[in-house]
């Protein structure tokens, strides 16, 4: 699968132990609400809007379509309520879709964001070892230059020539 289809996402995001237990959680749970509110608000508003003149709502397929238009907010203009119990009706489904879709924004968003911080403390921690390496590298090379360079000194001096007296 590609990285980015929506396959291969579902399957990252279900293989996260953290995210199943509370994103997945919170999410369905807001699609199940939604689902919810679409069928009993298209099945309340047909009563509201069915005999009011110019009402547009006027079966339950139309009025689950609008549902989907509106919590989605799509709204199209073909259907829309003429009565006010069909407006409270579609406020009520505007304020859950709108709600649903910014959980399920949020709870992505959360999942991307710890998992961009969990990649970033990953490399922080690499980096530090790294260091560690390199420092103890250095260390250790640094020691056997001076091991040579008093090796030199000693071979140098040892033998009494031209620069072993004392410096004037």
């Amino acid at each position: 699968m590609p990285p980015l289809s929506p396959v291969y996402l579902l399957r990252k995001l279900l293989a996260d132990e953290r995210w199943r237990r509370l994103h997945v959680k919170a999410s369905l749970w807001a699609a199940l609400g939604v689902v919810l509110v679409l069928l009993l608000g298209s099945w309340a508003i047909v009563p509201f809007e069915e005999s009011a003149p110019r009402a547009t709502i006027t079966s339950f397929p139309l009025a689950l379509w609008w549902s989907v238009e509106t919590a989605t907010t799509v709204g199209y203009g073909d259907l829309y309520p003429v009565t006010l119990g069909g407006r409270v009706i579609a406020g009520i489904e505007m304020l859950v879709g709108i709600s649903v879709f910014s959980v399920v924004t949020a709870s992505l968003a959360t999942w991307f964001v710890g998992s961009a911080a969990r990649h970033a403390r990953q490399v922080a921690r690499a980096a530090e070892r790294a260091e560690a390496r390199g420092k103890a590298d250095a260390e250790s090379e640094l020691r056997a230059l001076h091991a040579r360079f008093d090796r030199i000194e000693q071979l140098i001096g040892g033998e009494g020539g031209p620069g072993s007296g004392p410096v004037r």
